[in-house]
């Protein structure tokens, strides 16, 4: 590498979706501020506090440009994670995602390693987890 260049930095989480409207609605339930009408575009883009950037492309868009590109299958590849503000909030997010007919795949648990951990799937079945530290005043 070059070491009069700065390092690479991790810019973009890119998500492919089947249904940019139902994956659109379940990332605005966990509180992303996504513009109205996204749901239309083959586009999507939202910046994050930091700086790095959520992208979602729905498939169609991805074979313009890849024709190769074929769905995964099996397990999941990319996670992600949601912190939440206490156990509590753990809770609340699973049900509200749930009763909104999103699939859990893990309901809250203790987990040993000290956080209240839960497991939902998005529209096109990837895992997001959702967690706070056991001991909220940790967060």
């Amino acid at each position: 590498m070059d070491t009069n260049r700065p390092a690479p930095r991790l810019d973009v989480i890119g998500l492919v979706t089947s249904d940019m409207g139902a994956s659109l609605a379940f990332y605005r339930l966990l509180g992303l501020d996504l513009p109205p009408g996204a749901e239309h575009a083959p586009h999507v883009e939202l910046a994050l506090p930091g700086g790095a950037r959520v992208l979602w492309d729905t498939e169609e868009t991805v074979r313009s440009y890849d024709p190769s590109w074929t769905r995964p299958s099996g397990g999941d590849r990319v996670a992600l994670a949601f912190r939440c503000a206490d156990p509590e909030q753990v809770d609340a997010v699973y049900e509200t995602l749930t009763a909104a007919g999103h699939r859990g795949h893990l309901k809250p648990w203790d987990a040993v390693w000290g956080q209240r951990y839960a497991v939902v799937l998005d529209p096109d079945g990837a895992a997001v987890s959702l967690y706070a530290d056991a001991d909220a005043d940790a967060v």
